[in-house]
């Protein structure tokens, strides 16, 4: 018999109707970025003063690229402490034994620079990775690399290293980190009035005491917390991949709860809800008052439909390692698509797709009529900064607008400024980090002639500085198949991405109807 609160042995009150959030995301973000559009400043401060803050990112080097401009990324992690929850809670949690100091929950969440398409991906806790050289969280010895299962970072290095692993494996930057506890499941699911959970085969765990009948079920904190934990399901072989799955979609139903019933424009239960979240949440020190402010204001527009949930592509859910036991080896050639999309800002569903449509015509502004040049990686997956290095006036500018219509991302804070101490340049120069090595080319076949110049550390956006002998750009298209799909940033930048060989779905087909 299903194990649940006194509300679910009543009829569950029907669904509310779909339309469209302030914002759908993921646990405690959502919560924080509806909270700063909804109710305004005062509010802000309040959660200002109460909120922990601690620094994740403090002694961490050698961190991934920043990536695409105006977006980004957080990573969001439950912790599995006890601390603070009443024994009778964890009694009935089935989680009476000792805390292991580890994250129990892992998830990134990208926003893209328009702030209207978000991705979640769920991380499985035993994900098998390196951990970077760090200090001991508790000796505070210097510590080399290692490996091991991707939840034991937060036991050997606290937040920094959590971050730094999770940052070696995806290759994507982490911009904040929001850090929950136990107990805020629990409190944020109660302050809502519970959530209604599908299920269209029961699901039961003896381990985390989960017990829920097929159908829709109304939840309470407690159970709510026995859901999104449960790992040893019979009916669901999956293991950490179904967990995730639930995760998903009971943070789905818990934007659509709050949303729906007016918690976040009642005074009396927005109080309720943010002193469950406060009491039992740390963040970053750059999320600040005026930094929410400012992302739930980007947001409002954001819909149940613009969210994508991602799931990591996996070799085997069970690869054996001396002292780890059972671990989740992932898919590293399909994953690498995944994350270069991520960290590129492009749709993970379609992470081969260009954003840009093609010039019209034949020939962008500027341009050289006839067959395009063949290239390995798109335009659109290139950024570009462009200058002036000659005294013609609008030089730059032209060439701005041309590699504008022939796709590239423009990111030059003026368009086709003057290049700071070149007025003479002949030659058109191309200035690149050699990391991005393969995407210059792209750059190079649409302004032959050019000239390239490798710079150490100069980041992803590639610079050109326009010579007098520039007379236009020439058409480029991505080959049909890139023989380096799928490689590595670190060996050159993205690459023209193959079909995805992951599952993706959005926030408005995981809600339950």
């Amino acid at each position: 018999m299903a194990t649940r609160n006194s509300a679910a042995k009543r009829t569950p009150p029907p669904p509310p109707p779909a339309r469209r959030w302030p914002m759908t995301l993921a646990g405690l973000l959502a919560v924080l970025v509806l909270v700063t559009s909804g109710v305004g400043w005062a509010w802000v401060k309040y959660l200002d003063g109460k909120i922990d803050r601690i620094n994740p990112f403090a002694g961490l080097g050698d961190r991934p690229d920043t990536g695409a401009s105006d977006d980004a990324t957080f990573l969001i992690v439950g912790t599995d402490s006890r601390e603070g929850v009443p024994k009778s809670t964890l009694n009935q949690l089935h989680a009476g034994g000792d805390s292991c100091d580890c994250t129990d929950t892992m998830m990134l969440v990208h926003l893209n620079a328009k702030r209207d398409k978000a991705t979640v991906v769920s991380v499985p806790r035993d994900s098998y990775v390196t951990f970077p050289a760090h200090k001991d969280k508790n000796t505070g010895r210097d510590v080399g690399e290692s490996k091991g299962k991707i939840n034991a970072a937060y036991t050997l290095g606290g937040a920094p290293l959590t971050v730094a692993t999770v940052e070696r494996a995806t290759n994507v930057r982490i911009d904040h980190y929001i850090e929950v506890n136990f107990l805020s499941f629990v409190g944020v699911v109660d302050e809502i009035g519970g959530v209604d959970m599908c299920t269209p085969i029961a699901l039961k765990d003896p381990k985390s005491g989960l017990d829920l009948p097929a159908g829709t079920t109304h939840l309470d904190g407690v159970e709510a917390l026995k859901y999104v934990r449960a790992r040893y399901i019979s009916s669901d072989p999956t293991g950490d991949i179904g967990r995730t799955q639930r995760q998903q979609k009971f943070m789905t139903q818990v934007l659509a709860r709050a949303t729906s019933t007016g918690t976040l424009t009642n005074p009396l239960k927005l109080k309720g809800v943010l002193d469950a979240v406060l009491g039992s949440i740390k963040v970053d020190e750059g999320l600040s008052a005026q930094a929410l402010l400012d992302l739930g204001t980007k947001l409002k527009g954001l819909s149940n439909s613009g969210v994508t949930y991602a799931q990591i592509p996996l070799k085997t859910m069970d690869y054996q390692v001396k002292d780890w036991g059972s671990t989740v080896l992932w898919d590293d050639a399909a994953a690498r698509v995944l994350f270069d999309a991520i960290r590129d800002d492009r749709d993970v569903a379609n992470p081969g797709k260009s954003t840009t449509p093609p010039a019209k015509g034949g020939s962008p502004s500027g341009g050289t009529a006839g067959a395009a040049t063949t290239v390995e990686v798109a335009p659109s997956d290139v950024w570009l900064q462009v200058y002036n290095g000659t005294t013609t006036p609008g030089m730059g500018g032209k060439a701005y607008d041309a590699l504008a219509g022939l796709g590239f991302k423009m990111s030059a804070p003026a368009k086709g400024g003057q290049a700071i101490g070149v007025t003479d340049a002949t030659q058109t120069v191309v200035r690149y980090d050699p990391r991005w090595d393969r995407s210059v080319q792209t750059v190079a076949a649409a302004l032959p002639g050019s000239r390239l110049e490798p710079v150490d550390g100069l980041g992803r956006t590639i610079e050109v500085v326009v010579g007098s002998s520039y007379t236009g750009v020439t058409q480029v298209a991505v080959a049909p198949a890139a023989p380096n799909a799928g490689k590595s940033p670190g060996a050159g930048g993205p690459s023209a991405a193959p079909s995805p060989s992951y599952t993706t779905t959005t926030g408005d087909k995981v809600v339950c109807k």
